[in-house]
């Protein structure tokens, strides 16, 4: 989504923030010049998961034409409040880029951002230029990406069939604190586990060995079912997660 007025200035980042892939980076006159994406995200929740490859192929076709992109890291589950464990998950997931720890929701506050992912595009004269919250819009973005830059190319093709442009999505379950199981409708369960052990959900037996999302139930489409999730000892599971799919052909 375009910015309502060419004026919103990027806010700084804080100092002593824990960055990881870069010593830090401000948001100052080192950027000038050079457009910005910044993603708020959180390793344990599935949404950012699925943007993660977009922000990964922007960052190798574009920085070489001054594209820089940050990951902003903001917990939004227990598991992931500890900078160790972001550390680990940015390596486990093949981050690319800058990321840095918003360990107490600074740079949250600063955005009055309103949840995860959150992508925000600033041009080269750190005024807001394009925004977008959840999942989707990545043709969007990337077309701003281009015209900021001033290439044309063909944008990424949709990673996942709900991803493509007008694509009709099915509203899935609410997300459940703590392990459920029970009746569901989406196309995918997941479920924010950590610790070491196993799980079996639906007689699927998963190996926990890091917190994280897990997949524990994933369908081509919109489907209604039914799941029966068990936490083996060494596990705790905060919360299982649905994600929309593509309603079904009548």
């Amino acid at each position: 989504m375009r910015a309502p007025v060419d004026h919103i200035q990027a806010p700084p980042f804080p100092p002593r923030l824990q960055w990881i892939n870069d010593p830090g980076l401000p948001m100052d006159q080192k950027q000038v010049g050079r457009p910005v994406l910044i993603e708020f995200w959180d390793f344990c929740r599935v949404n950012s998961i699925h943007t993660l490859p977009y922000m990964r192929a922007w960052h190798d076709r574009y920085e070489s034409a001054g594209l820089r992109v940050i990951g902003v890291h903001t917990a939004g589950f227990p598991p992931s409040e500890d900078p160790d464990a972001v550390r680990a998950a940015v390596a486990r997931l093949a981050v690319p880029y800058p990321v840095v720890v918003d360990a107490d929701q600074e740079i949250w506050r600063l955005y009055g951002n309103l949840g995860w992912p959150a992508r925000y595009l600033w041009n080269g004269d750190g005024h807001l230029f394009e925004y977008h919250y959840g999942e989707g819009g990545y043709v969007d973005t990337e077309l701003a990406i281009q015209e900021l830059l001033g290439i044309a190319r063909d944008p990424l093709t949709p990673l996942r069939p709900e991803d493509a442009r007008g694509a009709e999505l099915a509203a899935q379950s609410e997300d459940v604190a703590g392990p459920y199981s029970g009746p569901y409708e989406a196309a995918g369960v997941w479920a924010v586990l950590d610790g070491r052990g196993t799980v079996a959900a639906n007689g699927r037996v998963l190996e926990v060995e890091h917190p994280g999302c897990y997949p524990l139930i994933e369908h081509s489409q919109h489907t209604v079912g039914t799941l029966e999730l068990s936490v083996g000892a060494g596990v705790t599971c905060h919360a299982v997660c649905f994600t929309p799919g593509v309603m079904k052909a009548p």
